[in-house]
């Protein structure tokens, strides 16, 4: 009787340490590791990204640049040009470009010739030997491209800045005017491509394209079908310039 009377009675004098302790506890918060960065310092350092900064549906693109020829055999075309894009979808677009063709002689380009001893020399030709000979002299390119965009993305930088960016495909129709055997000459041709933008602010962008040209020139009997490699550098302003969320 005496046991269980001191042990009836440690119990009673447990139950109020156990009650204030559990007091304590509640008033201090049992804070999940999760909630502890939800409520903590962490919260105000490291802020969450928001959706996109940056949209492009009902707004204008303007684009000056330069596109530059890659693979040539011949000659190698440097293109300052602009293009025009309405967005009129967040994800879909229409482009048309124009850009006026400076021709160069390519470094791969070479002339051999034999001579009487049978000794074989090779240099670099001139325009002069090269014009209406050798294809791919492009004078002027333009068309009209359709532009999707599925993806948009952020890059980490530092601290909390982020570089936003999207990545687009493209298909179109291009008119090339080039120095052909009888003189200047047009034609037509289709050109596809995948191409980037990265956002600067809500009304600037960088622009990255590489796109295949592929047209039809006639250098020979019966023509020929020439691809031409283009890399695009541009820089975009947007019009208007501000836009509405939502």
């Amino acid at each position: 009787m005496m046991r269980k009377a001191f042990w009836l009675s440690a119990l009673l004098a447990a139950l109020p340490l156990a009650a204030l302790a559990q007091s304590a506890e509640a008033e201090a918060g049992d804070v999940s590791e999760v909630d502890k960065d939800r409520v903590g310092p962490l919260r105000e350092r490291v802020r969450p990204v928001s959706g996109n900064v940056f949209l492009k549906k009902g707004r204008f693109e303007l684009t000056p640049g330069v596109t530059l020829s890659a693979k040539d055999a011949f000659y190698s075309k440097y293109i300052p040009g602009a293009a025009l894009t309405y967005h009129f979808m967040e994800n879909a677009a229409l482009s048309a470009r124009f850009g006026y063709s400076i021709p160069l002689v390519s470094g791969a380009a070479q002339i051999c010739e034999t001579d009487n001893l049978g000794l074989r020399t090779c240099t670099l030709p001139t325009t002069g030997q090269l014009d209406r000979r050798a294809p791919g002299k492009m004078l002027m390119v333009g068309g009209v491209d359709a532009q999707w965009a599925p993806i948009y993305g952020k890059i980490s930088l530092v601290s909390e800045s982020f570089l936003h960016f999207d990545m687009f495909g493209l298909l179109g129709a291009s008119f090339v005017q080039y120095l052909g055997p009888q003189g200047e000459t047009a034609t037509g041709g289709l050109d596809l491509g995948v191409g980037m933008r990265f956002f600067a602010n809500r009304w600037m962008a960088a622009r990255l394209e590489i796109r295949d040209l592929l047209y039809f020139e006639d250098k020979s009997p019966g023509g020929s079908l020439r691809n031409q490699l283009l890399v695009h550098f541009g820089f975009s302003l947007f019009f208007p310039i501000t836009f509405r969320e939502g």
